[in-house]
C-alpha cells in the first residue's frame, strides 16, 4: 500500500478552511486562526483519547488515534486529528521534539 502526502492547502480546503484562516509554518505545517471557529459549522464530534495502556508492541495513544480517524473517514466522515507530541515521529520519518 503506498500513499502520498496531501499539502497543507488541500487539506484545509477540504475542511472547509478559508484560506484566510491558515497560517502556513514551512510546506508541511499550518496552524488554524481562532477566528475560523466563527464561521464553522456546527454539530460536529469530539473524540478525545487521553488514557492508554499501551500494548507489549508499544501501541498507544498516537496509534489508536491514528486507526480512529481512519476508520472514521472509510465511514465517510469529515475527519481532522491533531496530534499533540506525539511519540511516533521517526516512525513516520519526522525528527524534532516529541518525537519519541
Amino acid at each position: 500500500m503506498s500513499s502520498a502526502l496531501l499539502s497543507v492547502s488541500a487539506v484545509a480546503e477540504s475542511l472547509g478552511l478559508s484560506p484566510d484562516h491558515v497560517i502556513y509554518y514551512g510546506r508541511d505545517k499550518a496552524k488554524v486562526s481562532a477566528e475560523a471557529l466563527a464561521t464553522a459549522p456546527r454539530g460536529g464530534r469530539l473524540v478525545l483519547v487521553s488514557a492508554i495502556t499501551p500494548t507489549p508492541a508499544g501501541e498507544g495513544k498516537t496509534t489508536v488515534s491514528i486507526g480512529l480517524a481512519q476508520g472514521l473517514k472509510a465511514t465517510g466522515r469529515r475527519v481532522a486529528l491533531a496530534l499533540r507530541q506525539p511519540s511516533m515521529g521517526p516512525v513516520f520519518g519526522r525528527k524534532g521534539g516529541a518525537t519519541g
